[in-house]
């Protein structure tokens, strides 16, 4: 780890964990040239979280600041803007490190899980310890399912497939990742048909490949659990899509 601060204060991990609690919300970003995308929807995430957790507003402006201030002169970084439950208000946690890359291809692990509450990016989840089960077992990630096998995301990303329309999302319950929906802009202004539809395990065979979005890019799945995806230039386009996001002044 490069830096944490608590509210502005640089502070040690041992510190920031006597001072914050296991409940809170988050959002993870990655900054190149102090600059990230998607920046009014990740402040919109952490407004809409703070307002249904703690029943309080959080200052988009100050977020902002505390972002600025915990990258001091670091132009490129991984950056995570946490908001922990305290005994008086809620803590505001900035943690940077270093930039990250996607990995691609994936093979993902179907697992029975699906996070409580699952429009919000909380920290009450066992979704880790999937994702680490995955690992394990020689996968990069973990898939998971509700009832009757319902898709609903990674444990770390968003998951879409490709038919012969366009790009299909899991309509179950799940993040709204800010890459899926700075892709959801980018592929509807191109042109490209992008929509939601209930997609269970048994279909996973007939899609013509998937793809992994999450802050640090697209990523290709090659296979969920023993079913082989094709790994042809349909990712390409989306690829495309997502680099023509500008990139925001933090």
């Amino acid at each position: 780890m490069i830096r944490l601060e608590v509210d502005g204060r640089a502070v040690s991990a041992e510190v920031a964990a006597s001072i914050t609690s296991g409940f809170g919300h988050f959002t993870a970003m990655q900054v190149r040239g102090g600059r990230t995308r998607g920046l009014e929807l990740h402040l919109a995430r952490l407004e809409a979280a703070n307002r249904e957790l703690f029943d309080t507003e959080l200052d988009g402006d100050r977020v902002r600041e505390l972002i600025r201030h915990a990258l001091c002169r670091i132009a490129y970084a991984s950056v995570r803007v946490y908001v922990h439950e305290t005994d008086a208000e809620p803590a505001t946690v900035v943690t940077v490190k270093e930039p990250g890359d996607v990995t691609t291809p994936q093979r993902l692990l179907p697992v029975r899980y699906q996070r409580p509450d699952a429009h919000l990016k909380h920290l009450a989840t066992e979704q880790g310890y999937h994702s680490r089960l995955a690992r394990q077992h020689g996968f990069d990630d973990a898939l998971l399912t509700g009832d009757a096998g319902l898709v609903s995301e990674s444990a770390t990303a968003n998951i879409g497939f490709f038919d012969n329309h366009g790009v299909v999302w899991p309509d179950a319950p799940m993040l709204g990742g800010i890459t899926m929906q700075l892709l959801d802009r980018e592929l509807h202004a191109r042109g490209l048909t992008v929509r939601s539809q209930p997609i269970y395990l048994t279909d996973i065979a007939t899609f013509d490949g998937a793809f992994l979005s999450s802050a640090r890019g697209i990523a290709v799945v090659s296979g969920i659990d023993e079913v082989d995806l094709p790994t042809h230039a349909r990712t390409q386009p989306l690829i495309d899509a997502y680099d023509a996001v500008p990139w925001e002044p933090i």
